[in-house]
């Protein structure tokens, strides 16, 4: 009897450390337009409200009082919590596109790829720091040499 109610709490220790090992898969959550660059690009001053319709489909935020103005809102939460937004707003005068506002990807630096020669130096650095510490004794004092 000792024995199922030992094995009843591992089951259950493991089942609660679960979560926090990030092996439950989470959906990734998409809200509003899907807002493609390749559709956004081909939106151009002078197109007729059925066109860009035809391109970046039904606006998720229309006003009927605003008829001027059409919406599209995307959101998009990764599994990872990593979340995007964006806003292309496209500003009609007489039936046609006047002008549109979100069209360009917003730049974000922190996911810009980094070039070939700072990755290498960067593997060859982690490589040393690897190296260095392995051959050193754990004293707890940490020596580096003069550069």
């Amino acid at each position: 009897m000792a024995h199922y109610r030992m094995r009843a709490f591992l089951l259950v220790l493991v089942a609660l450390g679960l979560p926090g090992c990030g092996i439950i898969y989470k959906l990734p959550t998409r809200q509003g337009n899907v807002i493609e660059q390749k559709n956004v690009d081909q939106l151009q001053v002078g197109m007729t409200r059925q066109q860009v319709q035809y391109v970046m489909g039904t606006p998720i935020a229309s006003n009927p009082f605003r008829y001027d103005r059409w919406d599209y809102l995307g959101y998009y939460k990764s599994p990872r919590g990593k979340v995007t937004s964006r806003t292309v707003s496209v500003f009609f005068k007489n039936d046609r596109v006047a002008r549109i506002e979100g069209a360009q990807i917003p730049v974000d630096d922190s996911l810009s790829a980094p070039d070939v020669d700072t990755v290498i130096k960067q593997e060859k650095k982690d490589a040393s720091d690897k190296e260095r510490s392995q051959n050193q004794p754990d004293s707890g004092v940490v020596i580096t040499p003069n550069s």
